[in-house]
């Protein structure tokens, strides 16, 4: 037992091992956590109006939302009158100090965990994850609920349409992650040089983030020069970067979990005519969308304002992807703007604009910012020249 809690009781397992379950008799390390409970509230109405008395989180960015759980291994349910949270011995003392009014029950693994959890939700209806639960997952849950009465039910976007619109605290944790990518790019710009090769100049980026305020790096740092510039996610190569020829640098940083995103294309030396005029085309769609983007506006409808400068300059199959896509705890996350997309804009979301031109055999020109709608226009995060 942990200072603290005391045990509230013991659960078994289905294979018949003892599984601890404990109970706060007292706040948390953390404190109280207004915006937490506020989380919690919005997803028990969601529970409302879904029908459901329960739902399962599995995704890590989704219970460190509703929880403040951090660790990589966990499951949480939440109901009406309950939240608890199954980890492994390697996470259960993290569990405790990160979170607050939360009962933590210690598991072997994610599917064991999951399992245990759907104890006393017998005859309920209980969602989960569909697109985190894999298919050995699911048969382990199906096997509890079927001799319980529990009735599955699968969900998309429950707990991710509510991260997408941004708290005042999460605000100021992506602006910080985009001041240090701003400021890695500007440093990056003037370190790069003829003769460095992609993974050199990628290391000396990821380096200055680490130290200068990243906790982590976003995502793997891209660097792609010449032809590799025409794959939207190309890795870093031994390649050795020569005048001339476009190079697309896409980094981000983290603040507390919260990330940015940025991509800048640069050019050593003289411009190419070629460089030049797909620079301006991609340049211009951004600024279309950037200008031109509003509440109310479907992901399809903002993709299209981009999308029509391209496909006008003669590039439109050239632009393989969609505009852009959500950032916060997940560098990918809702709203999506791209082709098909129905996610409808919103203030206080967070997410990234970046139009690009992929020719093959020659290189590609991204642009990419991260910015928040806010009072009805768009409201730019990462500032760095372009």
């Amino acid at each position: 037992m942990t200072a603290a809690g005391v045990a509230e009781g013991a659960a078994w397992c289905p294979d018949g091992s003892r599984t601890e379950r404990w109970t706060r008799n007292r706040t948390g390390a953390m404190g109280e956590n207004p915006a937490m409970s506020q989380r919690l509230q919005k997803l028990r109405q969601r529970l409302v109006e879904k029908e459901l008395d329960a739902i399962l989180v599995c995704q890590p960015e989704n219970y460190r939302y509703i929880s403040g759980f951090t660790g990589s291994a966990g499951a949480l349910l939440v109901s009406h009158e309950e939240v608890i949270l199954a980890t492994d011995s390697v996470h259960y003392e993290q569990a405790w100090l990160e979170t607050d009014g939360v009962d933590i029950i210690r598991m072997r693994s994610k599917s064991e965990g999951m399992a245990e959890l759907l104890r006393g939700q017998e005859r309920k209806r209980v969602g989960f994850e569909a697109n985190s639960v894999s298919f050995a997952e699911h048969g382990r849950l199906s096997e509890r609920a079927e001799r319980t009465q529990t009735q599955l039910v699968p969900t998309e976007e429950v707990i991710e349409s509510i991260r997408a619109v941004k708290e005042e605290k999460e605000v100021a944790y992506l602006a910080r992650a985009a001041e240090i990518a701003d400021r890695a790019m500007e440093y990056i710009a003037g370190e790069t040089q003829a003769g460095m090769s992609e993974k050199e100049v990628a290391w000396t980026m990821e380096k200055f983030l680490r130290e200068n305020g990243s906790e982590n790096v976003a995502f793997d740092v891209i660097v792609a020069s010449g032809p590799n510039a025409a794959l939207p996610h190309a890795r870093a190569t031994d390649r050795v970067i020569s005048a001339g020829e476009p190079i697309v640098f896409d980094l981000g940083a983290r603040v507390n979990g919260y990330s940015s995103d940025l991509s800048r294309t640069l050019c050593l030396g003289q411009r190419p005519e070629m460089f030049v005029r797909v620079y301006e085309v991609v340049l211009q769609a951004q600024l279309a969308a950037l200008n031109n983007l509003r509440p109310g506006m479907t992901g399809e409808e903002a993709d299209s304002l981009a999308r029509e400068v391209i496909e006008k300059a003669g590039y439109g199959t050239a632009f393989g992807h969609g505009l852009g896509h959500g950032v916060g705890l997940a560098v990918h996350e809702a709203p999506r703007l791209g082709p098909n997309s129905k996610d409808v804009l919103a203030d206080r979301m967070v997410f990234t604009v970046e139009p690009g031109v992929y020719v093959v055999g020659w290189g590609g020109v991204r642009i990419e910012d991260t910015v928040m709608m806010l009072d009805g226009r768009v409201k730019m995060l990462t500032t760095a020249g372009k």
